[in-house]
């Protein structure tokens, strides 16, 4: 089996002229729901095999405290553009093609609209609006990610921020 937990960035500061929407940070708001979510989502998952965030600051800060908690090690996250500027099915299948099919679990920190879209393609219930601090999984009946196709993905859980609270 292999799973693809999709984490939307937390809350973040509102876009203004001193800085760019790729440099934006977390509010002090969205670091404590961050960290709720993800104190949540250990009660339900082991820790990632990977964990792979756009480059934008405030997914990389959200990134950064879901490892934290999981106790996954910084320096082992990867950072790809494309889940910031591009991110659609087709990235993703080249996400998956060079990922080693020993790996089951995929941790994706990311935006919308990309995700909400994406896991919606993949399972076969669809799936509602990810709101930001929101995590959805979806796991696949699989042995290697190219096996990977549309509606063909479960939706495992869907934990949305009110619950965090």
């Amino acid at each position: 089996m292999k799973k693809l937990i999709f984490v939307r960035h937390g809350r973040a500061e509102d876009a203004d002229s001193e800085f760019s929407d790729f440099e934006r940070s977390l509010t002090q708001k969205g670091k404590i729901i961050s960290r709720q979510m993800a104190r949540i989502l250990i009660e339900q998952e082991k820790v990632p095999d990977i964990v792979i965030t756009s480059p934008a600051f405030r997914a990389i800060e959200t990134a950064f405290i879901f490892s934290e908690e999981f106790k996954f090690p910084y320096e082992k996250i990867i950072t790809d553009r494309n889940l910031y500027y591009r991110m659609n099915s087709r990235y993703l299948t080249d996400i998956l093609s060079h990922t080693s099919d020993d790996v089951d679990v995929i941790m994706l920190f990311g935006h919308n609209p990309s995700f909400t879209e994406i896991p919606a393609k993949l399972s076969k219930g669809g799936s509602d609006f990810v709101p930001k601090s929101g995590i959805i999984c979806i796991s696949f009946n699989i042995n290697k990610w190219s096996e990977i196709n549309q509606n063909t993905g479960k939706t495992e859980y869907f934990l949305k921020p009110e619950k965090a609270l």
